[in-house]
């Protein structure tokens, strides 16, 4: 009886220093591959671009199913648009019906081509889950206040993240670029996370200006997310 009373002292002992060596990190990354382990989930994504900044972005709601579809829908202005990812491929919702991917990005003439930017954003697009994982890469030291977790990013992780959906490709990156990352957790599971950038980048006319963006997205409907996908779409993604 004695040694039955040693032996679970000794395994309660093993479990409580094996906790201990769970690092802040550890925690946030625990969540997030719970998260990635559920059959689905919703989020939505509000974007802050300063007091300086001449537009608001709309918001982005998405659903993602483990090994299935994500949908994702992206409000500007009065203007919605719609896209569907599966196994690398991709379906954008236009004013002529579904379209895939290749087909989005065409089009001649000039002007901004909504479906062909939505196509490249779900093709380069990271679920919460995946870009949580990515958010601790680029993170220093991660603390631990409550049930909320956060640090700044490294430099390199700042302009990495500060370059993502700004500027044309092979322009200058961003200068002085500094963030942050901030993370809640509820019993074990992730709720909500925020990422902060900012720094200088140059505009059109080559001069700097200064920039600063602050992500905030929350989790939920995990496990009872629904997601209906029309034929059209599937047949785009098939």
């Amino acid at each position: 009886m004695k040694r039955n009373i040693l032996l679970g002292a000794l395994a309660l002992l093993a479990g409580s220093l094996f906790a201990a060596d769970s690092s802040p990190k550890d925690d946030v990354l625990a969540a997030a591959k719970k998260l990635a382990a559920t059959d689905n989930y919703s989020w939505k994504a509000k974007i802050d671009l300063g007091p300086n900044s001449q537009f608001t972005p709309g918001p982005t709601e998405g659903k993602t199913e483990k090994d299935g579809f994500t949908w994702l829908s992206v409000t500007f202005n009065d203007n919605t648009t719609e896209g569907i990812a599966k196994a690398g491929k991709v379906a954008v919702k236009t004013d002529e019906g579904w379209k895939s991917g290749d087909e989005a990005g065409g089009g001649g003439g000039g002007g901004f081509n909504a479906a062909g930017f939505m196509a490249r954003r779900m093709q380069n697009l990271k679920a919460p889950a995946a870009e949580v994982e990515d958010l601790v890469s680029k993170a220093q030291e991660i603390k631990k206040d409550g049930d909320t977790y956060s640090g700044d990013l490294t430099e390199e992780g700042a302009k990495s993240l500060a370059t993502m959906g700004f500027g044309r490709r092979g322009g200058p990156g961003p200068a002085n670029a500094k963030g942050s990352v901030k993370f809640w957790l509820k019993d074990g599971a992730l709720s909500k996370y925020e990422s902060k950038v900012s720094g200088k980048r140059k505009n059109q006319d080559g001069e700097d200006v200064e920039f600063e963006r602050t992500t905030t997205v929350e989790i939920k409907d995990v496990g009872a997310t629904k997601l209906a996908v029309p034929d059209e779409a599937k047949k785009k993604l098939s």
